[in-house]
């Protein structure tokens, strides 16, 4: 089970035996077209995330390997091309490149394209319920297949008592190796940052809602008055 770190104040170290670990970050990606407010609260979160990271690596050590999702190179060709997918992620990612941890892909290019790919056929949207049901499907067996090789590059790229730092988004469905202690960054602004996404959400559906009832009834009146 993965601890949660921004929750826990000192972690037992005693109780972390010798073993291959994992501090995982929750990835979220800050967005050109978004408001203000929302990229200000993202990068709130990532300093807080620096912040918990560094407090971690003080007590139960440092990572020397870095890996990141959406990148399928490693090095610093894989650090360039963090650089355009997420600056936050890259300054952490840099700054612990610099002091000796190696950057590190999980990703296959081809199997990241095409979970990719179905991705944005099942955001575009189908009318038929075939034509779902069959890219679904696909859409499944290319993030299973994904999924798969993220965990195997990881298993393959963490030697024995060594420690990774990777950053994915929440609601992954990467199976780890049972041998890794995970360690959950969990920062105050993430709680807080879901809690305004979700008022933000609701506010914008009883918007949307109250508008279709106005023009309902503004349908119905000119109905009645014709």
């Amino acid at each position: 089970m993965a601890e949660e770190l921004g929750k826990i104040e000192k972690p037992p170290v005693a109780e972390f035996k010798e073993s291959r670990k994992l501090y995982f970050v929750p990835l979220i990606l800050t967005m050109r077209d978004a408001d203000a407010e929302l990229n200000e609260r993202i990068s709130k979160y990532w300093n807080q995330v620096e912040s918990h990271l560094a407090n971690l690596e003080a007590k139960l050590g440092r990572g020397t390997l870095i890996f990141h999702e959406l990148i399928s190179v490693s090095g610093d060709e894989g650090l360039k091309t963090l650089e355009m997918v997420c600056e936050q992620s890259y300054r952490i990612a840099k700054s612990r490149v610099e002091k000796g941890a190696h950057f590190q892909a999980i990703e296959d290019s081809e199997d990241l394209m095409e979970y990719m790919d179905w991705s944005r056929c099942l955001a575009i949207g189908m009318q038929s319920q075939k034509a779902f049901t069959d890219v679904y499907e696909k859409y499944a067996a290319a993030q299973k297949k994904r999924n798969e090789t993220i965990a195997r590059k990881i298993d393959e790229a963490l030697l024995a008592d060594e420690i990774g730092i990777v950053m994915l988004q929440e609601g992954h469905k990467v199976q780890f190796p049972a041998d890794i202690q995970l360690f959950y960054i969990s920062p105050p602004e993430l709680d807080e940052l879901k809690r305004w996404l979700r008022e933000r959400e609701a506010a914008a559906a009883k918007q949307e809602a109250e508008e279709h009832e106005h023009e309902h009834n503004k349908e119905h009146e000119d109905g009645e008055s014709s």
